[in-house]
């Protein structure tokens, strides 16, 4: 085991860490904005955009990548302009791989936020709003504190998804090693190879990191 360690390619392990803090960070900022708005707002199509937007969960993460293909492969309006204008592609990219993994992250950061804002108190807002807090003030030093366990929680949920995201990845960014590689693709490159120990070393690695990961949300929700 000592010689498989250092033998061992870890740049899959890098990127999977880089891809998920950045698709959880995208998921983050959307989750919290929208998680806001479905707890707080009432508007005709209310349910079925949050069902939309709850689909991944559902979906088959190949469904999440194909429509992200169709959205911004090379052959799409998008994908076009932006291999037209500045020489770029999503597809083949780790950048894509980050896509992928906001998108499947999205719905429990979305989930968490929405119940986490919806379990605040809100006479304590109305009485920060007769103290002469304007709104914004108000979502910052009352709204967000109160909600930040709940959100906490589902980011760390989110984070963990993102880290095991395989199926969307592999359609929109590839398993290309030292490139697009995440630890899950390089597991079951490992396995397709036939090497079984490497495989074995990785699905330890992974698993002891969404342990962490599920009981520091646990952590967290507890203090709801």
């Amino acid at each position: 085991m000592p010689a498989l360690l250092a033998a061992t390619d870890w740049s899959p392990l890098t990127l999977s860490l880089k891809v998920a803090f950045v698709a959880t960070l995208l998921a983050l900022l959307a989750g919290v904005a929208l998680g806001w708005v479905f707890a707080r707002k009432r508007f005709p199509g209310r349910t079925v955009l949050e069902a939309v937007l709850m689909l991944p969960l559902v979906l088959p993460p190949t469904v999440i990548g194909y429509a992200i293909l169709v959205a911004a492969g090379r052959r799409s309006p998008l994908g076009a302009w932006l291999r037209e204008h500045l020489d770029y592609s999503l597809i083949f990219n780790w950048h894509g791989a980050v896509i992928a993994s906001a998108v499947v992250a999205l719905p429990l950061v979305l989930k968490s936020a929405s119940a986490a804002f919806a379990g605040v108190d809100r006479t304590l807002e109305q009485a920060a709003g007769t103290l002469g807090q304007s709104r914004f003030s108000t979502f910052v030093r009352v709204t967000l504190p109160l909600a930040w366990p709940g959100i906490l929680a589902g980011t760390l949920l989110a984070f963990a998804r993102a880290m095991g995201e395989f199926g969307a990845s592999l359609m929109v960014a590839g398993s290309i090693p030292g490139q697009t590689q995440t630890l899950s693709m390089a597991i079951y490159d490992a396995v397709q190879a036939g090497h079984g120990d490497l495989a074995l070393l990785l699905v330890i690695v992974t698993s002891a990191l969404s342990i962490a990961i599920l009981v520091a949300s646990n952590r967290y929700l507890s203090l709801r």
